[in-house]
């Protein structure tokens, strides 16, 4: 299956009500899994070897648990809530519960007890789904509060042999029940999946929390059949497609592209060994299509320049004349210009003796679109990564929107900007400047909070999405920032910090960056430094420190990082520039309090922790 229809902008007339004939994610399972058989599903090391699971593995797997879980008393409607890193099971989980009429949720495996205690409570959940002794010490330890759950499942045994408790099972044993019920009633789950209407929640996704507890938004079935009719009639997409599965499952873009995507098309799932080892795995699964929030694009391009520095005088020669000739041709391709026919030849030279073995380098030599998205990204970063050959499209989407709600395309694409509204869909900017959504992509509502959902959507039936921006005379946004992020300076001046932190992010020497100045005379920034990159700096340079703490004191540290502050500044105007900054010596991870699981940072958090370093830059 090769998916590939004419642009046709917004206008573009398309029939969303279902997709190859299915109204429903559980009826387009159900087709997909017969027409592909024995074909390869996914993919996930076992003992450092990649291992293929059929389609047919995929369906009877998924069919098991699902009978087994109804047995159990799972009714339709139910909630099972999964907390696992990305696996073949999670998906397993996922699709057994949308048969039966279920609802799947997912939880982050950086969430701690109370946390979790929090999700099941709230979503009411019936069926835990834990992926090893790790996790399910989280649920012993508050299983107290979690007074509602029917059953445990876990799905790794190991360390868990002599493990004995009534209220938990394991996966092989549902697996039993599973084998047991389809035996005494045959058609059973065929007959659940029929039942499934396209008004159905097919999936609860919590929103991260950044101003304040997860919500539960209500994706249903319509929603994703929508977003793929939608999305395909812009990008191609082919079955013989490779995707590397590594951003958490929860989270509704990964959730789009690895499940959705792959019942849509029919392309196989890769899945990483883990978030430590995506770089690795990328190298070795080679994608076609590989979709990241920034913060990884930005690893990439960093991973890269370190290579840069480490080359030879001749290497590093030749990569920077093989990147000035890709930016050539970058600024013709991403406008969807004809290259002239000088700048393509000086590009194919250097792509063969340069570029393709840079692609090969990070495993990008098969990759024919990458996306961004979920937090802003630097336009001169899209550009490099068009340079290197790796053409990057920027979206916009949010949980609310079951996904993306605006996208560059290569027929329509515009450096900056989020793109414009995906076929079939409205977006628009409010009087105060708030980009707004409307149309079949825009969710049901929040679980059981009905103020909530009123809150999410203005009078006339808009979803309010909380990011400011413009719109062009073509139709494409660009977002500015977050409502709630504008600073408004004690001089009275109106700024919104993304576009400040995403130049400074450029840098190969910053990971993060918040801008700080509400109410102030002038703006700061907490910064993080990047320590693969600066630690090598530093090395390179036999700056001394022992430990990631004294590496952001030492002052030629800090004069790095006020050189590319000062560059930064020249690109925008004085009231926009960075007066002063500090260093946060602290490295975070996804389970500190600071960041997201998707990495994003919690702004109000980390100006609430930092606030010595912040009164520190305004003392004078």
């Amino acid at each position: 299956m090769n998916l590939q229809v004419p642009v046709g902008g917004s206008e573009h007339e398309f029939d969303h009500a279902a997709f190859d004939g299915c109204d429903t994610m559980a009826k387009l399972f159900a087709r997909r899994c017969r027409q592909y058989g024995s074909r390869t599903a996914h993919r996930e090391k076992d003992f450092g070897i990649w291992k293929a699971h059929s389609w047919d593995d995929y369906y009877n797997r998924s069919k098991w648990i699902g009978l087994a879980l109804s047995k159990l008393g799972l009714k339709r409607g139910q909630v099972v809530s999964i907390l696992s890193e990305d696996n073949k099971e999670w998906l397993y989980f996922d699709m057994a519960a949308a048969c039966m009429g279920a609802i799947p949720s997912g939880v982050y495996t950086t969430d701690s007890a109370s946390q979790l205690a929090y999700l099941v409570n709230d979503s009411d959940t019936q069926f835990l789904v834990v992926e090893n002794d790790e996790q399910l010490d989280k649920f012993l330890e508050a299983r107290d509060d979690m007074k509602g759950l029917k059953k445990v499942i876990v799905i790794d045994r190991d360390g868990l042999r002599e493990f004995d408790d009534p209220q938990v099972m394991f996966l092989e044993e549902l697996y039993e029940i599973g084998r047991a019920e389809a035996e005494k009633h045959p058609n059973k789950f065929e007959k659940e999946i029929e039942k499934s209407r396209p008004e159905d929640v097919r999936m609860l996704i919590y929103t991260s929390g950044t101003t304040g507890k997860p919500k539960g938004a209500m994706i249903t079935h319509a929603n994703i059949v929508f977003q793929l009719n939608s999305g395909y009639s812009l990008l191609e997409a082919r079955e013989s497609d490779e995707l590397l599965c590594f951003l958490p499952l929860c989270h509704v873009v990964e959730r789009f592209f690895t499940v959705e995507t792959q019942l849509a098309i029919g392309l196989t799932v890769n899945f990483a060994e883990s978030p430590e080892t995506v770089f690795e795995n990328l190298q070795e699964v080679s994608p076609h299509i590989f979709i990241a929030v920034p913060r990884l694009w930005e690893k990439i391009y960093s991973r890269l320049q370190i290579m840069r520095k480490e080359a030879t005088g001749l290497g590093r020669w030749a990569m920077d004349r093989a990147i000035d000739a890709g930016l050539k041709r970058a600024e013709f391709d991403m406008a969807g210009e004809p290259v002239p026919a000088g700048v393509q030849l000086r590009y194919r030279v250097w792509d063969f003796l340069v570029l393709a073995n840079l692609r090969r380098l990070i495993g990008m030599d098969r990759a024919y679109r990458g996306g961004t998205g979920a937090a802003p990204i630097s336009p001169d970063l899209l550009k490099w990564f068009w340079a290197i050959g790796v053409p990057v499209l920027e979206a916009f989407g949010q949980t609310e929107s079951s996904g993306v709600a605006t996208c560059n395309t290569f027929a329509h694409n515009k450096l900056g900007s989020i793109g414009r509204a995906v076929p079939g869909a409205d977006a628009r900017i409010a009087p105060d400047g708030e980009i707004q959504l409307h149309g079949p992509h825009v969710f049901k509502g929040y679980w059981n909070q009905p103020e909530k959902t009123d809150e999410a959507f203005t009078e006339d039936g808009w979803l309010k999405t909380g990011d400011v921006g413009r719109m062009d005379n073509e139709g494409f946004f660009t977002i500015t920032g977050r409502i709630k992020d504008i600073i408004i300076t004690a001089g009275g001046k109106n700024i919104t910090p993304a576009e400040i932190e995403s130049a400074l992010k450029f840098s190969p020497y910053i990971s993060d960056a918040v801008v700080v100045g509400d109410k102030r005379k002038y703006l700061t920034a907490l910064i993080m430094i990047d320590q693969e990159n600066v630690e090598n700096y530093a090395q390179e340079k036999q700056i001394p420190f022992s430990d990631f703490a004294s590496l952001c004191a030492a002052r030629d540290i800090v004069e790095l990082i006020d050189a590319e502050v000062r560059a930064v500044n020249k690109q925008f105007a004085r009231v926009e520039q960075i007066k002063d900054f500090r260093l946060i010596d602290i490295l975070l991870t996804a389970e500190d309090d600071e960041l997201t699981p998707t990495m994003k940072l919690k702004r109000s958090f980390v100006e609430q922790k930092h606030g010595h370093l912040i009164d520190s830059m305004y003392a004078a």
